[in-house]
């Protein structure tokens, strides 16, 4: 099976990740990027079909493009023992995000790219009543989802068992916990990031080890989910990962 993916960042990591490009789409008369995304995809001798631009925008649906598209096999998903493998050949104590329910792609694509940018090994997304990794997502992660290993799995809880077996710790993020800023992160760290309104279940919660939160100074009394892994992820990067 094949997909589209659109937009220069994403089309461009797609591309020098060797993410199984089959063919690029250009629209007419492209200037700048789209010149260098050219020259990059016939180095890689991927075929390039130009197209006008009213062309490539039916292909996309309408979509936000950017002038380049790319058809690209299906999302080769991951496993956790592949995460946990990729950590021990860095030599690096796990670093694992999962997400419980996040149903829209933009906040997905946002996750992933920080995830990425932060040196997580991998993201766990439960197999049913989820955003999946597809086109928008690749485009939101500014390709990020093209480096970043995904799993899709059973149950968000019994991943985190899982997990715990394996020496890791489940930070879960929660409104009523303690501020991230207090918290430790030693050892194997696996954080949880709730659905967008709703937060973790209540079942994922009592699977937690600890429960952190981001203290909120002003009148808003949250993030969104999102912006509240961005903040967190890079507290533990920082943390033990110099």
């Amino acid at each position: 099976m094949s997909k589209l993916i659109y937009g220069r960042n994403a089309v461009n990591e797609a591309i020098r990740a060797e993410a199984g490009v089959e063919k690029l789409m250009m629209q007419k008369n492209i200037e700048g990027e789209g010149k260098k995304l050219f020259a990059l995809a016939k180095k890689a001798r991927i075929p390039v079909q130009i197209l006008p631009k009213i062309a490539l925008d039916k292909e996309c649906g309408g979509a936000a493009h950017q002038g380049v598209a790319a058809i690209i096999t299906d999302y080769s998903y991951s496993d956790i023992d592949s995460m946990l493998k990729a950590a021990a050949e860095k030599g690096e104590t796990p670093f694992i995000v999962a997400l419980d329910g996040i149903e829209d792609p933009q906040n997905l694509g946002a996750v992933l790219r920080s995830a990425e940018g932060a040196g997580a090994h991998g993201v766990l997304i439960p197999k049913q009543r989820a955003a999946k990794v597809t086109g928008a997502v690749m485009k939101v992660s500014a390709g990020a989802a093209a480096y970043i290993k995904v799993a899709k799995v059973p149950g968000i809880k019994a991943a985190l068992d899982e997990l715990k077996e394996k020496g890791l710790w489940i930070y879960g993020l929660d409104p009523d916990g303690e501020p991230y800023s207090g918290m430790d992160f030693g050892g194997g760290v696996c954080l949880v990031i709730g659905s967008e309104g709703q937060g973790m279940s209540r079942i994922v919660r009592e699977g937690c080890d600890f429960l952190v939160s981001i203290p909120m100074k002003g009148r808003i009394g949250s993030l969104n989910a999102s912006a509240a892994a961005a903040v967190v992820l890079f507290e533990v990067s920082s943390r033990w990962r110099k």
